[in-house]
């Protein structure tokens, strides 16, 4: 991303100044709203269908993610970006259907209560870890974006001096405010985001000829068929793998978000505020819906930009090139703000949902009793540690982005499949659980070597990136690109074994382990029956008005 010589820098700055402001001015308006940890952690379950909606689009909305789509698109096309928009999108219609109405039901504080309550302590821990290492390493993406952004718009600043500075303004909001701020700050920042790549999309969209001129683009950097979502016959298979290799790589693009993202905080905190079950389901749905088809915008414009601007080195800042060059100035200066607003909203959704679940599971799994006074102090306490953790790892980490999904991967292999079988068989127990969670990352571990050096089912990702001269594996570009491309392909052999031993370790401890009940957050036994369970629910109790005595904020 360079400004330099951009003559509206100032315009630019003036704008993200201003979304600073409203920002903390909201957190320090909502902050007099909070008098106990459901309105501090879910926002007191009040939330209508549009909030819900909207603060979930934009908290899945990220800086990065939308950069990033569009860079990828440039040289893959949508084959690059299965992971997000495509996966995103299918992980939100997903969790709406099977998940979220039990989730809304149970009056859960933190997506660990549901282990905590189906499994128990062991689980509890693992799948805490779990969710903090995820929220950590998300963060600190979110971080490195905006170091990216400062610097670029103020050269002779390091980039690690714009990370702290967006990190301590994060961090302060959401300490104040919570999820009535987040969510407040989400729904305004949507339209801001969601209209400035809508805008980037038609101005670039008459550059390439109309609609026709788009139909008409067939490549992009690395593929002839831009459009494609499924492996391509001959020598190009998906992202230049072949065979099974292709196909494990096609599948964990689609999981890896799309099934991995499926059991985090961020997400769940967001549907457990809503005022009733309906809400939080259709709110889901509208969520996915909006996500699709705004973020399918991103890597669309990256096509377009190929045809427009070919051969370009470095693709990361695509999407900031095409509103400097196509855009005028305030569009411009908006759409920036924007950015800069999309990459807080998701920095402030991971401070929260790791610092809930610390304060909500892990201290009292420890022995610390907290009154509603005390969580909330604990829980903003723990939202500073987790900056402060997120700024480190911004600052030291190059390869944060990669590490983002494999952190998404993490949950992949380790905690679908206690989640889901947990809720939806209720032969699961806890020793299921854990074997699942361990097994998991155990097999993905093994198959990233293996993916790395032999291969399953086609050339090891180490002869297809270095093009079968592995001596070029001493270039880090090479090494990197290697090892993350056998880091996703391994992770859907290892998902399968993970519900393999979630299933069969389960079967085989009956009676060491008997598998309790899902109970809700006061110790009530749910009705097991799936269909009860399930995102079946007429909209119109998702948009008539309550009446007071009919919100359930227990």
């Amino acid at each position: 991303m360079d400004l330099q010589g951009y003559p509206y820098v100032w315009l630019i700055v003036l704008g993200i100044v201003i979304f600073f402001a409203i920002r903390m001015a909201v957190g320090i308006w909502a902050s007099r709203k909070v008098s106990n940890a459901t309105d501090y952690i879910v926002a007191g379950r009040r939330l209508p269908i549009y909030m819900v909606g909207a603060s979930v689009m934009a908290t899945w909305f990220a800086a990065e993610t939308l950069m990033g789509a569009s860079s990828s698109a440039y040289q893959y096309g949508f084959q690059g970006v299965l992971f997000d928009p495509f996966g995103a999108a299918a992980c939100l219609f997903i969790s709406g259907f099977f998940f979220t109405r039990l989730m809304r039901r149970a009056r859960y504080l933190t997506l660990v209560d549901f282990f905590e309550r189906r499994f128990g302590k062991a689980m509890t821990i693992l799948a805490s870890i779990a969710q903090l290492a995820t929220y950590f390493v998300w963060t600190g993406a979110q971080m490195v974006a905006a170091g990216t952004i400062v610097n670029a718009l103020f050269p002779s600043v390091p980039p690690e001096a714009g990370m702290v500075l967006v990190a301590l303004w994060v961090t302060g909001y959401t300490m104040l405010g919570g999820m009535l701020a987040d969510t407040l700050l989400d729904f305004m920042q949507m339209f801001f985001t969601a209209g400035g790549i809508t805008l980037i999309f038609l101005f670039v969209l008459n550059a390439v000829g109309g609609w026709s001129g788009l139909a008409a683009i067939q490549e992009t950097m690395y593929n002839p068929d831009p459009f494609t979502l499924s492996p391509m016959a001959g020598d190009t298979g998906y992202l230049g793998y072949l065979g099974s290799m292709g196909w494990m790589y096609w599948l964990a693009a689609w999981m890896a978000v799309g099934l991995g993202s499926v059991p985090t905080q961020d997400l769940f905190q967001r549907s457990m505020s809503a005022r009733n079950e309906s809400t939080a389901v259709w709110g889901t749905y509208m969520a996915g819906a909006l996500y699709l088809f705004f973020g399918v915008m991103s890597p669309t414009i990256g096509i377009m930009m190929y045809k427009l601007a070919p051969g370009l080195e470095n693709t990361d800042g695509i999407l900031v090139k095409a509103a400097l060059d196509y855009l005028p100035p305030v569009l411009t200066a908006i759409f920036m703000a924007a950015l800069a607003s999309a990459l807080m909203s998701t920095s402030d959704s991971s401070l929260l949902a790791g610092a809930s679940v610390v304060t909500e599971n892990l201290m009292p799994m420890l022995g610390k009793k907290l009154d509603e006074k005390e969580k909330v102090k604990w829980t903003r306490i723990w939202v500073s540690i987790i900056g402060a953790v997120a700024i480190i790892i911004a600052v030291t980490a190059s390869t944060i982005y990669e590490l983002g999904v494999l952190a998404w991967s993490l949950l992949l292999v380790g905690l679908f499949a206690p989640f889901a079988f947990g809720m939806y068989w209720k032969k699961t127990n806890q020793y299921g659980g854990v074997a699942a969670f361990i097994g998991g990352f155990l097999a993905w571990a093994i198959g990233v070597y293996i993916a790395f050096n032999l291969g399953m089912g086609g050339d090891s990702t180490a002869l297809v990136c270095s093009g079968g001269d592995l001596s070029l594996l001493a270039d880090k570009v090479t090494w990197d690109c290697a090892f993350w491309d056998a880091v996703y392909v391994a992770s859907f052999p290892a998902f399968l074994i993970s519900i393999l031993l979630v299933i069969v370790v389960s079967l085989l401890t009956q009676k060491m382990d008997p598998p309790r009940p899902i109970t809700d957050i006061d110790g009530k036994v749910f009705d097991t029956n799936p269909f009860h369970n399930l995102g079946l629910l007429p909209i119109k109790d998702a948009l008539r008005k309550l009446k007071p005595e009919e919100y359930d904020d227990n």
